[in-house]
């Protein structure tokens, strides 16, 4: 493992910059019920990325990637790849920035993303998930047009961005004891646990994959990343099937550890936010929660708990079945 890891504080400050009045400083929400039903004690602070541009937190990455991106790249237009979220950062930091974007989507995303990928203003393409993987097809358009390649995970300016949600969490709420993040890629986690490593030391920090699509429990047991069989799980934004190269040298050395919850947890929690915390919150953003409420992230009696809740974008189709089993 080298010493010098892809991101530091520093990074996560310059991106903090370049977001300022761009991202929504999105607000912390709080649930006395919740609290009680996972710890004598416990405090949990839900940071709220599913009132973030384009309804998640992928938005800070995308567009501190594409407004570092120097003119001749900007000329190209960029291409990235994306069950839906990422696609939709990609394509709204594209449009504020004046820059052209392709984005390639699995055919099986959610139509609410593919629409809003659409408004605001991507061109977007599909491609068969079960037949091929994200980075070939998106290797693929890349070739064909010469635009320029938006990585959804692994990279650092990607990684700093999404860190820049846990840099304010940690401001508002003050020092935690925990802090958990659903986990796909990585992007997410490795910039969470690189600010909070800074923040608040002594601070647990893990990551949560659904049972269908835990190539990073898997990775981590094997000390390397391993690759999964397509994921079946209700959580698309984590259908990741292998972590990232440089995702995986921060999250080994930064983070505690990962958990896993089943779909059906996942939908509980989702139930419990929307109907009694009422706030939006699609399959993964309510991942954390699950943890918390199942017993996966363990004893949390008395911690100050923090939770990324990465998102808000949910199929209304999908919702409706949720929350009327």
């Amino acid at each position: 493992m080298p010493d010098t890891l892809p991101i530091s504080f520093e990074d996560v400050l310059a991106a903090a910059r370049r977001l300022d009045g761009i991202a929504n400083r999105t607000p912390i929400l709080t649930s006395r019920t919740f609290d009680a039903m996972v710890g004598a004690g416990t405090r949990v602070y839900f940071k709220a990325e599913n009132l973030q541009r384009v309804g998640a937190f992928k938005f800070r990455g995308a567009y501190n990637h594409l407004a570092s991106l120097p003119h001749d790249a900007r000329e190209r237009g960029v291409v990235a790849a994306s069950s839906g979220n990422h696609a939709q950062g990609v394509a709204l930091a594209a449009q504020l920035l004046g820059i052209p974007a392709t984005i390639l989507m699995p055919g099986d995303a959610p139509a609410l993303k593919i629409a809003a990928t659409r408004g605001y203003g991507a061109n977007v393409e599909f491609f068969d998930r079960l037949a091929e993987t994200p980075e070939a097809a998106v290797n693929a358009a890349r070739e064909a047009s010469g635009a320029y390649l938006v990585p959804s995970f692994d990279d650092p300016l990607i990684m700093a961005g999404q860190g820049t949600a846990a840099l304010e969490l940690i401001q508002d709420a003050g020092e935690l004891d925990l802090v958990l993040t659903p986990l796909g890629g990585g992007g997410l986690l490795s910039g969470t646990a690189t600010a909070v490593r800074a923040l608040s030391p002594g601070a647990r920090i893990l990551g949560v994959e659904p049972e269908g699509a835990d190539d990073w429990v898997r990775s981590l047991a094997a000390g390397e990343r391993v690759m999964i069989d397509p994921p079946t799980t209700i959580a698309d934004g984590v259908r990741t099937r292998r972590p990232g190269v440089l995702t995986y040298a921060v999250v080994s050395r930064l983070a505690d550890g990962v958990v896993t919850v089943t779909d059906d947890e996942i939908r509980e929690a989702m139930r419990f936010m929307v109907l009694r915390m009422k706030t939006l919150v699609e399959p993964t953003g309510a991942i954390p929660a699950a943890a918390l409420l199942s017993g996966a992230a363990g004893t949390v009696d008395g911690l100050r708990v923090g939770v990324i809740v990465s998102g808000g974008n949910v199929d209304p189709g999908v919702l409706c079945g949720i929350l009327d089993p």
